[in-house]
């Protein structure tokens, strides 16, 4: 679907959804209602056409197109072979972090060592893996969802915790914005159930706060990890001592 046809479909959803027929669109465009139709057909709408239909509905054109974008399927996780090629290439896998953190090519190549050709190369990948749509200009546009994971046990996770976490926890965390909490207790399964559930809108929180990060400049971002764990679990030298 291009990007066009999906504003037409977003426009027409919204018609429908306030209750609007093409013809209260013929009398704000002050066309005739078979005029409308054909444009609806066509989808050949100028910018002024747009936004008169926009302040119809009352929309700015921005927020409209940001409702189409909202509206179309997004992934919530790779299949095994998406997540393989991924790691597969270090290079990869750092733009598509990067993509998926709102980076633009220019930013990418700045950053890292990595050329114009080759990042455009690796945007094209994850094109067609489905990560993101490479669009003209070379503007991104990301097909995951918020609340995108990766597959338990699957290759990314493998490769975080193989050669990811312990890089991750080689820190003091005594520094501003750090912490490293670790409890141990005992347990009901209800109680257990409960903390999963905490754990859980927790991570919805901080993906909330992610997206709602991302309008800023690059300048004013910076990487935050987060690491959530919950287990049965009894160390190892207590587990010897056992009858």
């Amino acid at each position: 679907m291009t990007e066009a046809t999906q504003l037409i479909a977003t426009i027409k959803k919204q018609l429908k959804s306030q209750g609007m027929t093409y013809r209260d669109v013929a009398r704000a465009l002050k066309l005739s209602e078979p005029s409308v139709k054909r444009l609806f057909a066509s989808e050949r709408f100028t910018i002024d056409r747009l936004v008169q239909v926009s302040d119809l509905l009352g929309y700015t054109l921005a927020e409209l197109a940001k409702e189409a974008q909202a509206g179309q399927p997004r992934l919530s996780t790779l299949t095994e072979k998406q997540e393989r090629e991924v790691v597969s290439d270090t290079k990869l896998l750092v733009v598509a972090v990067c993509a998926l953190n709102h980076w633009t090519q220019d930013e990418i190549v700045a950053f890292y060592r990595v050329s114009h050709a080759e990042c455009i190369k690796l945007l094209l990948r994850l094109d067609k893996l489905r990560i993101i749509d490479l669009l003209p200009g070379n503007r991104i546009r990301i097909n995951v969802s918020r609340d995108f994971d990766w597959l338990p046990n699957g290759p990314i996770r493998q490769y975080f915790q193989g050669r990811g976490l312990g890089d991750f926890l080689k820190s003091g965390f005594s520094n501003e914005n750090e912490s490293m909490a670790f409890a141990n207790g005992m347990f009901t399964e209800q109680a257990q159930a409960q903390i999963q559930e905490e754990l859980r809108r927790l991570r919805q929180k901080f993906a909330e706060l992610h997206e709602a990060s991302l309008s800023a400049p690059l300048g004013k971002r910076s990487g935050v990890g987060l690491l959530l764990a919950m287990r049965q679990w009894e160390p190892a030298d207590f587990a010897k001592l056992r009858r």
